[in-house]
């Protein structure tokens, strides 16, 4: 029996029919009574556990629809398949509803983990630390930008010149950041690749970087690499929370953050753009 066979075995109490890898990292496995999950490796410490811990405090929500977790253990985590469907305009309305409620069950703080997850996380391949805090501009600044800026800086992927408008924005984010809201429970990185839109004619969601944070972060990250019915979504989303008056001119600085971890994985492209939407933000 293979490790990826063993794993799902252990924590299904099913035995295993047959594995189909669809990457080095994750895998569809049927089990003997025809139900299909999957598994997932990851070589950092603790990424499975927080993934765990974050779909699990989703689910908590109950409107959100997210995959089921059988179970994980160091480097693995073994989830329910989700079937594949179509976007559907009427499931972006209802999705953008459900996604306002997952934001109003709320969190104890800004950077506050799921129950039972780790400080030390991630989004996607990179580290995220989960520090609680109360004030959320201070937060955002110390625990999701300037790290990540710092990191683009050491690489070269910004140059130490142009890091001094990400760090000016930083400064003034306090007049920059709208109306105080308290902390929404997040998905935390909500780009379209982990929205699936399902058989049952819902929207699922995946790979959670989950913590307390700033409801507009999940909606700007949602249209940062475009996501099908956006507007539908966005329409759905304020009949059941009405957004704070100025949100559209802050999902750049949103998006900040986002863009400074793909700056960090993925290069030049994206660090240009985070300093583009930093000058935009400053200049507006």
């Amino acid at each position: 029996m293979t490790p990826r066979a063993e794993v799902v075995a252990r924590h299904t109490g099913r035995a295993v029919r047959n594995v189909r890898p669809l990457s080095g990292a994750l895998a569809e496995v049927t089990l003997d009574d025809g139900r299909v999950v999957v598994v997932k490796r990851s070589d950092e410490p603790g990424a499975a556990r927080a993934e765990a811990a974050g779909l699990r405090w989703l689910a908590a929500a109950g409107n959100v629809r997210v995959p089921a977790v059988h179970g994980h253990e160091e480097g693995w985590l073994v989830i329910d398949r989700v079937p594949r469907g179509r976007p559907d305009p009427e499931a972006a309305v209802r999705f953008g509803r459900d996604l306002a409620a997952l934001h109003a069950a709320g969190a104890p703080a800004f950077g506050a983990p799921p129950p039972n997850g780790p400080v030390d996380a991630f989004i996607g391949l990179a580290p995220m630390r989960n520090e609680p805090a109360d004030d959320w501009p201070r937060w955002y600044a110390e625990q999701r930008v300037l790290p990540y800026l710092r990191r683009a800086v050491d690489q070269g992927t910004v140059r130490a010149g142009e890091a001094t408008v990400v760090e000016r924005l930083c400064e003034e984010l306090p007049g920059l950041a709208g109306p105080a809201e308290p902390p929404a429970r997040l998905h935390g990185d909500l780009w379209s690749g982990n929205v699936l839109w399902a058989a049952d004619g819902r929207v699922w969601l995946i790979d959670p970087a989950a913590h307390g944070g700033h409801r507009e972060t999940d909606l700007a990250m949602l249209g940062l690499f475009g996501c099908p019915h956006l507007e539908q979504v966005l329409d759905g989303y304020r009949e059941e929370a009405p957004l704070a008056e100025g949100w559209r001119e802050r999902v750049g600085v949103h998006r900040l953050f986002p863009l400074l971890v793909h700056a960090v994985l993925f290069g030049r492209g994206y660090a240009e753009q985070a300093l583009a939407v930093a000058r935009t933000a400053l200049a507006g």
